[in-house]
Protein backbone atom coordinates (compact mmCIF):
# COMPACT_ATOMS: atom_id res chain seq x y z
CA UNK A 1 0.00 0.00 0.00
CA UNK A 2 0.94 3.17 -0.96
CA UNK A 3 1.85 5.73 1.85
CA UNK A 4 -0.96 8.42 1.51
CA UNK A 5 1.23 11.68 -0.16
CA UNK A 6 -2.15 14.07 -0.29
CA UNK A 7 -4.72 15.45 -1.59
CA UNK A 8 -5.03 16.62 -5.51
CA UNK A 9 -7.74 17.88 -7.05
CA UNK A 10 -7.39 17.50 -11.02
CA UNK A 11 -9.25 19.64 -13.32
CA UNK A 12 -9.85 18.92 -17.37
CA UNK A 13 -12.80 18.62 -19.47
CA UNK A 14 -11.72 15.60 -21.20
CA UNK A 15 -12.16 12.82 -19.93
CA UNK A 16 -9.28 10.67 -20.97
CA UNK A 17 -6.71 13.32 -19.94
CA UNK A 18 -8.61 13.72 -16.59
CA UNK A 19 -8.68 9.72 -15.53
CA UNK A 20 -5.03 9.65 -16.67
CA UNK A 21 -3.78 12.34 -14.41
CA UNK A 22 -5.58 10.57 -11.85
CA UNK A 23 -4.84 7.43 -12.11
CA UNK A 24 -1.36 8.09 -11.92
CA UNK A 25 -1.22 10.00 -9.03
CA UNK A 26 -3.62 7.43 -7.27
CA UNK A 27 -0.97 4.85 -7.94
CA UNK A 28 1.62 7.02 -5.88
CA UNK A 29 -0.57 7.03 -3.41
CA UNK A 30 -2.47 10.66 -3.65
CA UNK A 31 -6.11 10.99 -2.30
CA UNK A 32 -7.78 12.25 -5.61
CA UNK A 33 -10.63 13.84 -6.61
CA UNK A 34 -11.84 15.16 -10.10
CA UNK A 35 -13.62 18.36 -11.34
CA UNK A 36 -14.83 18.49 -15.31
CA UNK A 37 -14.72 22.15 -15.60
CA UNK A 38 -13.12 25.54 -13.76
CA UNK A 39 -16.83 25.99 -12.01
CA UNK A 40 -16.57 22.77 -11.15
CA UNK A 41 -13.39 23.51 -9.45
CA UNK A 42 -14.20 25.91 -7.85
CA UNK A 43 -17.60 24.31 -6.62
CA UNK A 44 -15.79 21.48 -5.38
CA UNK A 45 -12.41 23.20 -3.78
CA UNK A 46 -13.82 24.14 -0.93
CA UNK A 47 -15.34 20.71 0.28
CA UNK A 48 -11.77 18.90 -0.81
CA UNK A 49 -9.54 21.41 0.40
CA UNK A 50 -6.42 19.84 -1.80
CA UNK A 51 -2.69 20.44 -1.33
CA UNK A 52 -2.74 20.78 -5.59
CA UNK A 53 -4.75 21.41 -8.08
CA UNK A 54 -3.80 20.60 -11.94
CA UNK A 55 -5.53 22.76 -13.95
CA UNK A 56 -5.91 22.38 -17.50
CA UNK A 57 -5.98 26.20 -18.96
CA UNK A 58 -8.69 25.18 -22.09
CA UNK A 59 -11.82 24.52 -20.89
CA UNK A 60 -15.07 25.31 -21.57
CA UNK A 61 -17.04 27.53 -19.15
CA UNK A 62 -14.14 29.27 -16.98
CA UNK A 63 -10.73 28.40 -18.41
CA UNK A 64 -7.95 27.82 -16.36
CA UNK A 65 -6.45 31.27 -15.98
CA UNK A 66 -9.64 32.60 -14.45
CA UNK A 67 -9.74 29.90 -12.63
CA UNK A 68 -6.12 30.02 -10.88
CA UNK A 69 -6.67 33.40 -10.90
CA UNK A 70 -10.19 33.45 -8.30
CA UNK A 71 -8.13 30.71 -6.44
CA UNK A 72 -5.38 32.70 -6.06
CA UNK A 73 -7.64 35.95 -4.96
CA UNK A 74 -9.71 33.48 -2.42
CA UNK A 75 -8.01 33.79 0.94
CA UNK A 76 -9.74 30.43 1.55
CA UNK A 77 -7.71 28.69 -0.97
CA UNK A 78 -4.61 31.32 -2.33
CA UNK A 79 -1.83 28.85 -0.35
CA UNK A 80 -3.36 25.57 -2.59
CA UNK A 81 -0.24 24.81 -4.76
CA UNK A 82 -1.77 25.18 -8.70
CA UNK A 83 -0.13 23.23 -11.99
CA UNK A 84 -1.04 24.73 -15.11
CA UNK A 85 -1.36 22.22 -17.77
CA UNK A 86 -2.14 22.65 -21.49
CA UNK A 87 -0.87 22.99 -24.85
CA UNK A 88 -0.16 26.21 -24.70
CA UNK A 89 3.80 26.25 -24.57
CA UNK A 90 4.15 29.58 -25.74
CA UNK A 91 6.21 31.66 -23.09
CA UNK A 92 3.82 34.60 -22.92
CA UNK A 93 0.98 31.74 -21.39
CA UNK A 94 4.11 30.81 -19.20
CA UNK A 95 4.62 34.44 -17.71
CA UNK A 96 1.04 34.97 -17.62
CA UNK A 97 1.29 31.92 -15.43
CA UNK A 98 3.74 32.94 -12.94
CA UNK A 99 1.74 36.53 -13.24
CA UNK A 100 -1.20 35.01 -11.92
CA UNK A 101 0.73 33.20 -9.23
CA UNK A 102 0.63 29.20 -10.42
CA UNK A 103 3.34 26.97 -9.00
CA UNK A 104 4.19 24.80 -11.90
CA UNK A 105 3.29 24.56 -15.63
CA UNK A 106 3.48 21.50 -18.17
CA UNK A 107 2.87 20.97 -21.08
CA UNK A 108 1.04 18.58 -23.35
CA UNK A 109 1.76 15.82 -24.06
CA UNK A 110 3.14 15.60 -20.51
CA UNK A 111 5.02 13.02 -19.44
CA UNK A 112 3.37 11.43 -16.00
CA UNK A 113 6.65 11.11 -14.27
CA UNK A 114 7.20 14.57 -14.54
CA UNK A 115 3.79 15.02 -13.45
CA UNK A 116 4.08 13.08 -10.42
CA UNK A 117 7.36 14.64 -9.68
CA UNK A 118 5.92 18.17 -10.03
CA UNK A 119 2.81 17.19 -7.64
CA UNK A 120 5.23 15.20 -5.18
CA UNK A 121 7.11 18.44 -4.76
CA UNK A 122 4.23 20.75 -4.00
CA UNK A 123 2.10 18.95 -2.06
CA UNK A 124 5.61 18.06 0.09
CA UNK A 125 5.81 22.02 0.17
CA UNK A 126 1.91 22.59 0.90
CA UNK A 127 2.48 19.95 4.06
CA UNK A 128 5.32 21.55 5.67
CA UNK A 129 3.59 25.15 5.47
Amino acid sequence: MAVARGKVLVVDDDEVIRQLIAVNLTLEGFQVETATDGEDCLDRVIEVMPDVVTLDVMMPCLDGWVTAERLRSDEATNHIKIVLITARAQEDDRRRGRSIGVDAYLTKPFDPSELISVVKRLAETAQAN
